[in-house]
């Protein structure tokens, strides 16, 4: 028998406002600049403020991230934050750092470039033979990865062509303008392997060698025929069989070597915007810190701190219709509908206002819980001083949730007088060393990569050797969790590290 049965569920639903800033807290600064752009142009009420009006939001920023209990407003209180948030899949993860999110602390530079616009502008330079070509190229760049690397097969960019523009092109074509896009800017874009992009980087240099001297000429001409010609046997370092395959010494292979050392892997790795910014280490900091009269000062960097306000001009005209209401006693049809859109855009500016500021509060008051709990750090730049610390202490002294603290740490960078960070960096796990001391896995890899670095390039160590010469020094790891960090690193085994 079917029946009805009532049951009483309390649940907590976002808002669709508070759902927007959510989003505003997760966006870095390019697409933030981009959604308020956006905002002004499609809102009139809404203006950028006056630069006295913004001196005095970052002494407020700076009093309220001193606090630290400063009380948030209950409309965008963080609970909202963890409804959002909470099952992010693409959230950071402390235990799981992906492989090829790992950069060495301080890497990343204060600056950006747009890549896919750097190669656009070049494209603007090239007289294809018809417009077709120039939108095959534009298909190609649009596909390159974060390293500048085409990974898509030709025959797919010709049955997206097909699909998206009508246009039935065949492989032969697009492989004929892919190679006009392997000229551009830099050497060795849109490559389809490692092999192709140090090719195309070493046949440049042979097509334009005028300049060169004869003996160092003859290292490039060699080593264009290890890459053309042995690619297997030299990424598997197996210099005795190149030796006998070229009919050189080993010098000659030695300097010819040097010359493949030379190229760039990663023809993309200098510049930011390719595919999103997979991959990039070129970075607008979201943060500036640095040492006055020996204290630590922390803002917020202009780019990150909009100067935004609801225009005097439109409240004036609100108040008019007002003023006007109240001595006739009504508005006419006319009037109505201004006021009413007036004071919709009034209200939607006023909000996205708070929003913006909302954001610059949770960022930056994640940012100085990060400083004094790091502060050793941020003083002497040494990654020894980094402290292990996970997202729960930064959430404590924060009150916010972890999964808030999650997402500011994942995608924001700070400006120092040692580097540029990403915030995620100054979080990981501890562990004890043989002195009873607290250390964090970063200043381990930091210790794991001085090892390698200088270790004999002939014989080079093997993790479990690696492992040995860590316990010299304190600390106590397994072989398997070397193994993890020299991967992180982006170290090679060992065989691969070999050297003539």
């Amino acid at each position: 028998m079917i029946g009805q049965n009532f049951k009483q569920k309390q649940s907590q639903t976002a808002s669709p406002r508070q759902i927007q800033l959510m989003e505003l807290v997760q966006l870095p600064i390019g697409q933030l600049e981009a959604r308020i752009k956006e905002e002004l142009e499609k809102n009139p009420t809404l203006e950028e403020a006056p630069p006295e009006e913004r001196e005095r939001q970052e002494d407020r920023l700076e009093r309220d991230g001193e606090g630290q209990a400063e009380e948030r407003n209950s409309e965008y209180d963080d609970d909202y934050f963890q409804q959002y948030l909470e099952d992010d899949p693409t959230s950071y993860n402390q235990k799981s750092q992906r492989d090829e999110d790992y950069a060495a602390p301080g890497s990343y530079t204060a600056d950006e470039t747009s890549f896919l616009e750097h190669l656009e502008n070049q494209l603007n330079a090239v007289e294809f033979e018809t417009p077709l070509d120039r939108l095959i190229a534009q298909q190609i760049i649009g596909n390159l990865d974060g390293d500048g690397y085409l990974q898509r097969k030709l025959s797919a960019i010709s049955d997206d062509l097909l699909i998206g523009a009508n246009l039935d092109v065949p492989v032969k074509r697009i492989r004929e303008v892919l190679a006009v896009v392997q000229t551009l800017e830099p050497i060795g874009i849109a490559a389809r392997d490692l092999q192709e992009c140090l090719l195309i980087q070493i046949n440049h240099k042979v097509d334009n060698g005028d300049d060169i001297d004869d003996m160092r000429f003859a290292d490039i001409v060699l080593a264009q025929r290890i890459i053309k010609e042995h690619f297997d046997l030299f990424s598997k370092k197996h210099y005795d069989k190149l030796i006998d395959k070229l009919g050189v010494d080993e010098d000659e292979l030695r300097d010819a070597l040097k010359e493949i050392l030379r190229l760039n892997p990663k023809p993309a790795s200098g510049l930011s915007g390719v595919a999103g910014g997979r991959g990039a280490r070129t970075v607008v900091p979201d943060f500036v810190l640095t040492t006055q009269d020996g204290e630590l000062k922390l803002s917020l960097t202009a780019r990150n701190a909009p100067d935004l306000k609801v225009s005097d001009h439109y409240q004036e005209m609100l108040r008019d219709y007002r003023e006007k209401q109240k001595a006739s006693g009504k508005l006419t049809l006319a009037q109505k509908q201004a006021a009413g859109f007036i004071r919709q855009n009034i209200d939607s500016a006023s909000w996205f206002i708070e929003a913006i500021q909302q954001r610059q509060q949770t960022l930056y008051s994640v940012m100085h819980a990060i400083m004094r709990y790091q502060e050793a750090f941020f003083r002497s730049g040494d990654v020894k001083d980094l402290r292990p610390m996970i997202l729960k202490d930064i959430g404590a002294m924060t009150g916010l949730d972890i999964s808030t603290v999650s997402r500011v740490a994942n995608s924001k960078f700070v400006q120092t007088d040692y580097g540029t960070y990403g915030l995620r960096e100054f979080f990981s796990e501890g562990m004890t060393n043989q002195e009873g001391e607290e250390v964090s896995t970063t200043e381990i890899k930091d210790v794991l990569k001085s090892i390698i670095d200088e270790e004999n390039k002939r014989k080079p160590l093997a993790d479990g050797t690696l492992q040995k010469e860590l316990a010299k020094r304190g600390y106590e790891i397994a072989r398997r969790t070397v193994a993890k960090y020299r991967e992180q690193l982006g170290l090679p085994v060992a065989r691969l590290r070999k050297e003539l």
